[in-house]
């Protein structure tokens, strides 16, 4: 069910896929369950991609502006990147489809990974190739928004699939990390490099943790620390296609594009780290109750029977059929 001020309330071309969409789920549902997974593993990809909205753009943005930006045009390319990154942004808080709360994060993790691209193009770890004027040194402004992007998908994902967590991490853990990490990326040029103990310290954190997310009308379960790799994967797939169009390069990409380091996936897995304890701060992780552990959620409670151990008082919690 959408929430009274929710997008697809507000706006009417998602009001309208709304009603198609709930059309379409009781119609796989008097199918049968085969089409009843099929339907859910469809919704599961279309929520998935609707949460990938900011980042999606930008990277179509990427695909076209390489393909098709004209040589010599008065506007630089980098620049073009940036002006569409604020309109972007601008248009997702004015159709609600993110919230203030989720913008201020993301707005943080704007700034942690501008910082880190200015001290990191210094020290020589990638090069943004062309010129522009909307730059802060070496580093276009268009970059801090692929920082949000990661954020942006984060905080609209939790919202999207509902959230739920057990024996999560605690926050003030998180921040400890995080912060550690941070320092890291700084420090790991000239002292040594900690991120094998960094890449401990997360597994065991997360490594306990478990995810609930809700896709259709249950909520399923998932390691969060298998969800976070997942992510992870993307954001590196997502990087290998900036690299493709040129919007930054490692050097050995200088001579030809060859895939991103393997590395970088380790790297990306810490800055996510941090985007996701900044998010989680914000948004405070929920955790599953145990009588609804595997149980239908948003399930009305279960009709009293009339068996002998409904008629002695028993919970009626103990009728209410698993979903999983």
């Amino acid at each position: 069910m959408t929430q009274p001020d929710s997008a697809a309330r507000l706006w009417a071309p998602l009001a309208a896929f709304a009603e198609v969409e709930e059309r379409l789920g009781a119609w796989a549902m008097a199918r049968g369950p085969l089409s009843a997974g099929l339907y859910e593993f469809l919704r599961f990809g279309v929520k998935q991609g609707w949460a990938c909205l900011f980042g999606g753009a930008l990277c179509g943005l990427l695909i076209l502006t390489h393909l098709a930006y004209p040589a010599g045009a008065p506007i630089a390319r980098y620049d073009v990147l940036t002006l569409a990154a604020v309109v972007i942004q601008a248009a997702m808080l004015a159709f609600r489809l993110e919230t203030w709360g989720e913008a201020k994060v993301i707005l943080v993790f704007h700034a942690v990974g501008t910082a880190m691209e200015l001290y990191k193009t210094q020290m020589g770890s990638w090069v943004y190739p062309e010129p522009n004027l909307l730059r802060l040194g070496g580093v276009p402004l268009f970059t801090g928004f692929l920082y949000a992007s990661v954020g942006s998908y984060l905080a609209r994902v939790w919202r999207l699939f509902d959230f739920r967590f057990t024996r999560h991490p605690p926050l003030w853990a998180l921040v400890i990390l995080s912060l550690a990490i941070y320092i890291n990326f700084f420090t790991q040029h000239v002292v040594i490099d900690l991120r094998l103990g960094l890449f401990a310290a997360a597994a065991a954190l997360f490594g306990p943790a478990v995810i609930h997310f809700k896709v259709w009308r249950v909520h399923r379960r998932m390691p969060l620390l298998l969800g976070l790799l997942l992510v992870t994967l993307f954001i590196w797939f997502a990087e290998n296609i900036g690299t493709a169009t040129r919007g930054w390069i490692y050097p050995h990409q200088a001579a030809g594009w060859a895939a991103v380091s393997p590395q970088k996936f380790g790297s990306w897995f810490l800055l996510m780290i941090i985007s996701y304890t900044l998010v989680a701060l914000a948004s405070r992780p929920k955790p599953l109750g145990m009588h609804l552990a595997g149980a239908d959620i948003d399930a009305p409670p279960a009709r009293p029977t009339s068996s002998p151990a409904s008629s002695a008082g028993a919970s009626p919690l103990s009728a209410k059929p698993l979903s999983e």
